[in-house]
């Protein structure tokens, strides 16, 4: 019995001490990984820096969204006001305004920049000149490398009432002269057209690459059953580029909300504020722009942006996993 019991000790110990045993493992063939690699493990300690002190270390200033910041009490001797510059936002007048423009707004844009590339990228695909296909792509891919500014500063320049060349062609067929950009229906489509413009050939690059990905012997099987190229492209390179297009998807879904102020900023005029005003111009104003900055304000808007964001983007890749078996994670 003695022995019995010597023998169930010991094997209780033993399976006590394994665990131990293969942690001490991992830890020292991780060692010997560094050891081995220790150039590339190098070369990421700089991105790594860099997304803890510009990404994760500002986290800590969210905290003034919490509380009735003051510059000269800083962050942690302001006082803590809990959820009361968020429902202030709630409550305000601008509540729904800026949710419906940035929402109209950033759904406007996703309906038109999300399709044109794919089909882009199909049509160059299937294009046979060479040089024909290198020059579309380097006229589409120019336009992305135009900076903001200088694009807003084009639309004022063609779409002036006086002297712009589009009201000087409806005059030559005796249509008045129209003020575009401080009509409030016509700032979402010149917002989002002058932003196809510029992004469509960047963004066609991407279905490229995936095209390029799928098998020739595909589309060679295909042909010999004598395929099209419309049953090609919706048997074969859609369910190519699938993966991807719903991965695009789900992260502009994702950032419905964050619509960025640049391009809003420079095409909003008293005029258009009725559509042009959206969440991130809305708190670039309270925060930083009015004669009283009101901080905690600003951070508590765009706190509820990222929330409302991240909840879209939890709730977008569900449904990609369950309807379309492909997600971010």
């Amino acid at each position: 019995m003695d022995t019995l019991a010597r023998g169930e000790a010991a094997e209780t110990i033993s399976s006590e001490q394994a665990p131990r045993r293969r942690r001490r493992s991992r830890w020292s063939d991780a060692r010997r990984q560094i050891r081995h690699g220790w150039q590339l493990y190098l070369m990421l300690l700089l991105p790594v820096a860099y997304v803890l002190v510009f990404q994760y270390w500002p986290m800590f200033g969210v905290q003034i969204a919490f509380r009735n910041y003051n510059v000269v009490q800083g962050i942690t001797g302001s006082p803590w006001v809990g959820l009361q510059n968020f429902e202030r936002f709630i409550d305000s007048y601008m509540f729904w305004p800026v949710i419906r423009n940035t929402i109209v707004l950033q759904g406007y844009e996703l309906v038109a920049t999300f399709p044109l590339p794919i089909v882009l990228a199909l049509a160059l695909n299937y294009v046979r000149l060479r040089w024909f296909k290198r020059s579309v792509q380097m006229i589409t891919y120019a336009p992305h490398f135009i900076s903001t500014v200088v694009i807003v500063g084009m639309l004022f320049v063609l779409l002036d009432p006086r002297t712009g060349l589009l009201n000087n062609l409806l005059g030559l067929v005796g249509i008045d002269a129209i003020d575009f950009m401080g009509n409030p229906d016509y700032f979402r489509h010149l917002y989002v057209w002058s932003g196809v413009w510029q992004s469509l050939g960047f963004n066609a690059i991407i279905y490229l690459a995936a095209l390029a990905g799928i098998d020739p012997e595909l589309h060679e099987a295909a042909i010999v059953d004598g395929a099209t190229k419309i049953k090609r492209i919706w048997h074969i390179d859609l369910p190519g580029i699938a993966p991807i297009a719903v991965i695009l998807l789900i992260l502009n879904i994702g950032s419905i909300l964050s619509i960025g102020f640049e391009k809003a900023l420079l095409m909003q005029n008293p005029l258009n504020l009725a559509t042009s005003e959206v969440i991130d111009t809305y708190v670039y104003k309270v925060g930083l722009a009015s004669d009283v900055p009101q901080f905690s304000y600003a951070a508590a808007i765009g706190l509820f942006r990222s929330v409302v964001g991240l909840l879209l983007l939890v709730l977008a890749n569900q449904l990609a996993r369950r309807f379309a078996k492909s997600s971010l994670w």
